[in-house]
């Protein structure tokens, strides 16, 4: 769980989202990760619990539908926000201030994974112009007609390449990822360039 939503403050935020109206759990998980950006969204088992003992507490009830339970904030509920409306002021601070650090952290992962991109196509383009090169020199020249089947094999690997790049950069573009996904990313790209360079040397 992020550190703003320490020492009860989950509670205090879960209080003033059932405020604005009934909301199943999932339904609370999806507007935490929306207001953090998709940075940061909480566990079922993060908030059912929390959820539970609201309702234990009375600040919360709740109605079941569908196999679904609903819950809403209860007059004891509203009247805890309205003693706490201090410190959930301070905590919208807090929050809006962790959704930037989270943003530039996860721009800097970003930037890191790319650049890891940028050397494994940098390396593979350079082991791949190596090996032409060396097979040129050593083999007797061929006939313009036929390339021979390394060079169709090195082909396809300059195909895989940039088809590789440009599919990381699309999937770094396309959504938002966790810290720890993109550092698994970024070790999973040193691996394999660490990898090709055994190879290929």
């Amino acid at each position: 769980m992020t550190s703003v939503f320490s020492h009860g403050r989950l509670r205090l935020y879960l209080l003033k989202l059932l405020d604005d109206g009934p909301k199943h759990g999932y339904e609370l998980i999806r507007l935490l990760e929306d207001r953090f950006l998709g940075l940061y969204a909480p566990s079922a088992g993060t908030i059912y619990p929390r959820l539970q003992r609201l309702e234990v507490e009375g600040l919360v009830g709740h109605t079941a539908a569908g196999g679904r339970k609903t819950y809403e904030i209860t007059d004891a509920g509203r009247a805890e926000l309205h003693q706490r409306a201090g410190e959930l002021v301070a905590l919208e601070a807090d929050i809006a201030a962790s959704v930037a650090d989270l943003s530039t952290l996860a721009g800097d992962i970003r930037n890191e994974v790319r650049g890891s991109v940028r050397d494994l196509k940098r390396e593979l383009s350079e082991a791949t112009r190596q090996t032409r090169r060396t097979r040129w020199d050593a083999a007797p020249p061929r006939p313009a007609s036929t390339g021979g089947p390394q060079a169709e094999l090195l082909d396809e690997l300059d195909r895989r390449l940039h088809a590789f790049s440009a599919e990381v950069s699309r999937l770094t573009r396309a959504r938002q990822f966790s810290d720890s996904q993109l550092r698994t990313a970024i070790r999973l790209l040193d691996g394999a360039l660490d990898g090709l360079r055994r190879l290929l040397r």
